[in-house]
């Protein structure tokens, strides 16, 4: 049993990512139920880049609808285009907020973020079928290296599930 994944604060952010991706890969295994991988990546990725809210929104007909997840309550439920979750499914792309309180239609589940990237994960037929929100209680606290590590992660998770 797997109770933490040891990566140095020391390493890059992208090394980290790259760390994270290969542990991920070898806890995972095999298994093929959504929720448990789901919750590994979200555990992982939540103890790693010690962020305010990790978790998916999995898509549910006209919704996204809370999936596993770590930190404080969320929202339950968030539209088709409605905030940056909403955008992310939408526009098929990551979205990278340095201050949620500047984004046009921001939906607030917490008031303690202020920053965010949120990245679909793509299935095998090209359609998005969840999106990975991470938050922080700081201003800018996303990049592109986060985009691209968290890109390969969905990538790979889109292959899996």
């Amino acid at each position: 049993m797997v109770e933490s994944i040891p990566i140095s604060s020391d390493l890059s952010k992208a090394e980290r990512y790259n760390q994270v991706l290969s542990q991920l890969k070898i806890i995972v295994g095999a298994e093929t139920n959504s929720t448990a991988i789901l919750s590994i990546v979200t555990g992982a990725l939540h103890e790693v880049f010690n962020n305010l809210w990790t978790g998916f929104y999995i898509v549910d007909g006209d919704s996204l609808v809370l999936g596993p997840y770590q930190g404080p309550l969320a929202c339950l439920r968030i539209a088709y285009g409605k905030g940056v979750c909403g955008l992310a499914w939408e526009s098929k792309s990551t979205q990278i907020v340095d201050d949620v309180n500047q984004f046009p239609g921001h939906i607030v589940c917490n008031s303690e973020s202020k920053s965010e990237i949120v990245v679909p994960v793509l299935g095998k037929n090209g359609r998005v079928i969840a999106v990975f929100d991470l938050d922080s209680d700081k201003f800018a606290s996303y990049d592109e290296v986060d985009a691209k590590g968290l890109s390969q992660i969905t990538t790979w998770l889109g292959e899996k599930l």
